[in-house]
This record gives structure tokens, sequence and C-alpha cells, in this order.
């Protein structure tokens, strides 16, 4: 197991790298809004001169994202490239190839009916009945309240159907309506025990990060690249699977087991980390200068 070392400054350890990969959700956002105090912290690291990527497993599209920082009067000038688990979903939906080959064109939305983007000006229609579709699609729950007993009787419908799930994003816990929820990966979880076929896009997979690594020069060395994220399982992964250093936020997602403590809790970091197989180099609670 490597060493977990807490710290409370990102400055502290930025001079080591060349690149940052920072997640949204929970990092740069969470249930309350913009967090700007790490909007602050990619200003002083983007005025070291070092490239800031933005990748997420939000299902919305890179253009909507977009809209959304401009709005929230954040600088996308702060990032190299902008990079989303819809906006990858989108291309391979486009192309129809690989597993994406034989999907068919109609599916069923579960959870939220927010229009994100994904299916946008491409040949897929969606339908009201699941026995009339060719997959199952899922972005976001519909409440903040959902639970996954909720949507029992629809995946064992479209289980029962053979169905695919198609995931936009892995993660099994989000943020909807000011608090942490459900999230879409912890259904396709349970489609999975059901029987079902999911096919998720987003961290951890390495693909992911491959998208990352070409935005960097071509000289980057791995060891000069560190991910930033509040999600073990995919933010610290999928950094774990390709090489790179990382930092887990604990007031992020989750805060329920690491705690509020400015700072860190290295046992419990560890204790959490164990449990789900990916390991942090550092911890801090909050992104900050």
């Amino acid at each position: 197991m490597k060493m977990i070392r807490p710290i409370v400054n990102i400055s502290k350890v930025i001079d080591n790298y060349d690149a940052v990969i920072v997640g949204f959700g929970g990092v740069l956002s969470d249930a309350s809004g913009i967090k700007q105090e790490a909007v602050s912290a990619l200003i002083n690291i983007k005025k070291q001169g070092k490239k800031i990527i933005l990748c997420s497993n939000t299902g919305q599209r890179v253009s909507l994202l977009c809209d959304f920082l401009v709005a929230n009067k954040v600088p996308l000038k702060l990032f190299d490239a902008i990079i989303t688990a819809g906006e990858i979903l989108h291309y391979k939906l486009k192309k129809r190839v690989g597993e994406f080959a034989d999907l068919g064109s109609r599916y069923y939305k579960l959870g939220s009916q927010e229009d994100m983007g994904v299916f946008s000006q491409l040949d897929y229609e969606q339908v009201e009945d699941i026995s009339h579709a060719d997959f199952i699609y899922m972005e976001s729950p519909s409440a903040a309240d959902d639970y996954i007993e909720k949507y029992m009787p629809e995946l064992e419908h479209a289980a029962s159907l053979g169905l695919p799930f198609i995931c936009a994003g892995n993660d099994t816990s989000g943020y909807k309506d000011g608090q942490i929820s459900l999230a879409q990966g912890a259904l396709a979880e349970q489609y999975a025990v059901l029987g079902g076929r999911i096919i998720t896009v987003g961290k951890p997979d390495p693909v992911v990060m491959a998208y990352c690594m070409e935005v960097l020069p071509p000289e980057t060395a791995k060891n000069k690249i560190l991910v930033i994220g509040d999600n073990l399982a995919t933010d610290i992964k999928g950094a774990n699977l390709v090489g790179f250093d990382s930092v887990l936020l604990s007031k992020g997602i989750h805060v329920n087991f690491l705690g509020e403590g400015y700072i860190s809790d290295v046992a419990k970091t560890r204790e959490l980390s164990t449990n789900l197989d990916a390991y942090p180099d550092y911890v801090i609670s909050n992104l900050r200068w």
C-alpha cells in the first residue's frame, strides 16, 4: 500500500507536476454551487505555467458544462481542455462502432428527463415504453432522494428483455438538488447483478485518461501529471490504473465517512482506500492554494 500524505494546500506539492487533471463535481462544485476557493487555486496553478484539464463524469455535453461555468464566472481560459463522459458517449453513439454497433436506435430513459445533449442531432428515438426500446439509458436520478428500489421494476423489466444499459459516468453517488444522492453507476451495478449487460463511459476507464494525455505535450511524463478528485472509485482509481499521482478531496462525495475536518483523517482515508482498492498519494479537505 502506498503512503497517503495529508496536505492543507495544493501549493505544497504542485511544483512537482507539469499538468493537472481536475474533476468537476465535488472539486469545483458541490451541493451549494461553485467552490470559489477551488477556482482561486486553479488560477494560481495556471499562473505557475501548469496545464489544466477538466475531466468530469457528468452526462452533460461539453458545451452545456461550459455554459454553466461561464454563468458562474469560472474563466474557461483556465482549462487547456474540457472532457466529459457525456461528450465521449455522444461520439461513441454517433460512430456506432464496437459495443455500440448493435444497439439499435430506440432508448428508454431512466431518471431525470433533462436533456443533456447526448443524443442531440443523432439518429436515436426516445420511447415511453421499455418493451419498445432497444436499450435503456441514464444520466442522473430524477430527485435527490431517489433510491435503487424505486427503479427495480424498470430494471427487472429491461433485464428480462435482454436490453443493454448505457450509463453516462460510473459514479455511484453524486450531487443533486443540494445534497449527496444516488447516481447512475449504482443502478448500473444493480443491473449487472440482475444479469443485465451494462455499457459505461467515464472514469476510471483508462481510455478517458488517454484522452487527457492527447491534450498534453508529448514529452509530458506520467510522473508529472496529478489527478485531483473527490471519488476514490473513479478519480483515484482512474489515476492508479494509468500510473498518475493523485489527490483525494475528503470533503467531497466521501465526506460522511471521512468527516468535515480541515485537516483530513489519514487513517479513515486509508481504510476507505483499502475497501475500494484505490489509493491517493495525498489527501486534502478541499482544493485550496
